[in-house]
């Protein structure tokens, strides 16, 4: 196969994500080849990304206020891996009690826009946020805490100076001005949650923008039908129509004679 080939073949998993191996028959090579080939390319595009440090440079070159920390499990298929845990059982090392499935704990940095600067090599799905993060993430990032402070949820707690997480209010009390803060936190952090969504869905599924002129706002067949907007009184109108036989009106009177 091809360089060309070869680079089609990624493409088509990375648009589709079907069967490796039935994708494989597909191109005429063997399911081991088409692994390989598979992961021959990702490695390719992975060290094409930019790193860490390159990664903080551009924010703070930008002059961002912020970044947006943030972590996910992805699916995945390593399920042979096993762990002790902290109780000295025997587990399975890819395996999110988060999510209920295998998967890999990745760790993103996001502009606050929610636009993806950096994800972390994927740490096996049983490990926690924070775990993943002190690993991956935070040694390199103290140096930039200063000038560039990250927003993250309850997962992070104890990163550390530099990273604001919201504040567990004690049990009978808490302050109007924890609630403001979480709040504001909260509201400046979500967008960390739509960084995610670009990089796992196709580009056709992506929200369009709104200064760009919708091309087609017919139904397509397997996309949900919009629900119609009634008036507030619409509800109304099938009970009348059952009634009188008309939308809205009265039964017609005969006239006697």
């Amino acid at each position: 196969m091809s360089c060309w080939k070869q680079a089609v073949f990624t493409l088509a998993w990375f648009r589709d994500r079907p069967d490796v191996a039935r994708l494989g028959r597909g191109f005429g090579i063997s399911q081991a080849t088409a692994y390989r080939y598979l992961a021959e390319a990702i490695s390719v595009l992975a060290a094409t990304a930019p790193g860490l440090a390159q990664a903080l440079e551009a924010a703070r070159e930008q002059g961002l206020a912020y970044l947006i920390l943030d972590g996910k499990v992805v699916a995945a298929d390593r399920c042979r891996e096993k762990t002790s845990s902290r109780k000295g059982k025997t587990i399975d090392s890819w395996y999110s009690g988060k999510a209920h499935d295998f998967g890999g704990n990745i760790q993103g940095l996001f502009t606050p826009a929610g636009i993806p600067l950096w994800v972390s090599p994927a740490s096996p799905g049983g490990v926690h946020d924070i775990t993943a993060a002190r690993e991956h993430v935070l040694p390199g990032l103290r140096p930039y805490l200063k000038d560039l402070p990250v927003l993250a949820d309850s997962g992070y707690e104890e990163a550390g100076c530099g990273v604001h997480v919201p504040v567990k209010k004690s049990a009978g009390c808490g302050l109007d001005v924890d609630r403001t803060r979480n709040n504001l936190l909260r509201s400046l952090r979500c967008l960390g949650e739509r960084g995610f969504g670009l990089m796992s869905q196709r580009l056709e599924d992506a929200p369009a923008r709104h200064d760009q002129p919708q091309p087609d706002q017919r139904h397509r067949p397997g996309h949900p039908r919009p629900r119609p907007i009634r008036a507030p009184h619409d509800h109304v109108k099938p009970a009348l129509r059952n009634l009188t036989g008309r939308a809205g009106f009265p039964p017609r009177r005969r006239l006697a004679g």
